[in-house]
């Protein structure tokens, strides 16, 4: 059930509604029973899968608790192999048996390893990571294992985050799910706000941009230099508008019911540095792989001093590639984010010392600018289906570089995009406005501003920004990119 149809909004209706109807001691199982039916309008079969990495954990946890020494390190390798093996034969079984199959070839001989045919269950990686955090906090000693085996259920499976996140921790919505929640019209409203926010970004700021740029994916040699330019540009838009658009209507629509999930975004475009874009990006993400595999590597290592801390960065890093997807190009992703990590860690003094010999509002956007074209190259590789194609786009790029310094703008015309004009300028359009709105949010309270004025202003505008949603939107039932993780 995807956030942006029509499903979903009765759904969302129906089931809020129902959260203040009933009881307390009834909701977690109404959320429950929701969260397995969200779960299941993709593919019912995997809920089996769900719901044994849930048992595997559940008892896990209890028993971690319990444990001292050798045995609780012992349970918690268990907990933590079950999850990860159903990770790997769900997500990278075939991509390993492919690069086996490459080497068996280079041998001339057949592998004799049979490929796996089944589909990627939904949401895989997130909610393995979010079930892995709760018995490593248990086994830490930071979290009490929960005995109710229905809100440990819901604290995997919980509807709005199910399956792209934020990935949350044990210690921020365990105890939520036992809290009783009051019907609470700022937390109503807010949400709602939050959620129609979130559904703007996606249906008519990403779908739109995601017109050209799977156009220009599909096939990049048949387009000119300027679209594959402009696709690169515009999928950096595209991606962070599908992702915080679902981190917005999931945020929201667990504040609806007075739930408070983590941020996951916080103005990613305004990064001075890779290494800020990622304390700004995925936020859940990023702080689970330091929490929990960046600093206890980099402990583990402390005798090997830097030498340590970069190897950390590139593992960690080369993980976050492999997290994303079963590819060589999203490795490569991964590790082209890790090196420009660590070129920054090696370096942070001697670009202190320059950022001093230049004015500080120049040597800013510098920094924004080049760090936003970093990342969009990056993201030729996490787009690019065969690393063939993404060798290919760079190439374009390059030579479209290089013509723009020689003075030749002979194809780089309006219509040589594959966009009419008048979508192209909306396009524009709203990337610029998204990115005032956001420059602006950075410098003063916006929603502050705008809730103190009257409600005769207020709801006005509450329903014009709906029907510019329906106006503009895009409701073709697209899939949120990260759902494929």
């Amino acid at each position: 059930m995807l956030f942006n149809s029509v499903e979903f909004a009765f759904f969302f209706l129906i089931v809020t509604i129902l959260y203040f109807s009933l009881p307390h001691k009834f909701r977690w199982f109404l959320l429950l029973a929701a969260s397995c039916y969200f779960y299941m309008a993709f593919v019912p079969i995997y809920i089996l899968i769900l719901g044994s990495t849930i048992i595997i954990d559940y008892l896990a946890g209890i028993y971690i608790e319990k444990s001292k020494g050798a045995k609780r390190k012992l349970l918690l390798i268990v907990s933590l192999a079950a999850n990860i093996g159903i990770l790997v034969v769900f997500k990278y079984f075939n991509f390993l048996n492919a690069n086996i199959t490459q080497i068996y070839a280079y041998f001339k001989h057949p592998n004799p390893i049979p490929f796996l045919h089944m589909l990627l269950p939904i949401g895989l990686s997130f909610h393995t990571f979010q079930a892995m955090s709760y018995t490593i906090e248990v086994y830490r000693g930071n979290q009490a294992a929960e005995k109710h085996f229905g809100i440990y259920s819901l604290y995997v499976m919980f509807y709005p985050q199910l399956v792209a996140g934020p990935i949350e921790r044990p210690q921020n919505m365990l105890h939520q799910f036992h809290e009783k929640h009051q019907f609470n019209y700022d937390d109503m409203t807010a949400g709602l706000r939050q959620m129609a926010w979130g559904l703007f970004k996606k249906a008519v700021i990403a779908d739109r941009l995601g017109s050209l740029v799977n156009n220009v994916y599909a096939s990049p040699e048949s387009h000119t230099a300027m679209a594959i330019t402009t696709a690169l540009v515009f999928f950096a838009f595209q991606i962070y508008c599908d992702f915080s658009g679902y981190s917005d209507i999931a945020l929201g629509a667990a504040r609806t019911m007075g739930f408070k999930l983590m941020t996951n975004f916080n103005h990613p475009f305004i990064s001075t540095k890779v290494t800020e874009f990622w304390r700004r990006w995925h936020i859940s993400l990023s702080t689970w792989l330091n929490d929990y595999l960046f600093t206890p590597i980099v402990i583990a290592r402390r005798d090997w001093g830097k030498i340590g801390v970069v190897f950390a960065l590139f593992f960690t890093f080369f993980i976050s590639g492999i997290w994303h997807g079963a590819g060589w190009t999203f490795i490569i992703y991964g590790i082209l984010n890790g090196i420009a990590v660590i070129y920054e860690f090696l370096t942070n003094k001697a670009r202190k010392k320059l950022s001093k010999k230049i004015p500080a509002v120049i040597y800013k956007n510098i920094s924004i600018v080049l760090t936003f074209i970093y990342m969009c190259f990056t993201w030729i590789f996490f787009r690019s289906q065969h690393i063939h194609t993404a060798i290919y786009i760079i190439k374009a790029i390059s030579l479209a570089t290089v013509d723009i310094f020689k003075g030749s703008f002979v194809q780089w015309k309006m219509g040589a995009v594959g966009m009419n004009g008048s979508n192209l300028l909306l396009c524009f359009i709203l990337i610029t406005g998204l990115l005032l709105i956001e420059k602006a949010q950075e410098r003063f309270d916006i929603m502050k501003r705008f809730l103190a004025s009257p409600a005769y202003i207020r709801w006005p505008l509450y329903l014009g920004f709906v029907l510019l949603i329906m106006a503009f939107g895009v409701f073709d039932k697209s899939q949120f990119i990260y759902f494929q993780f």
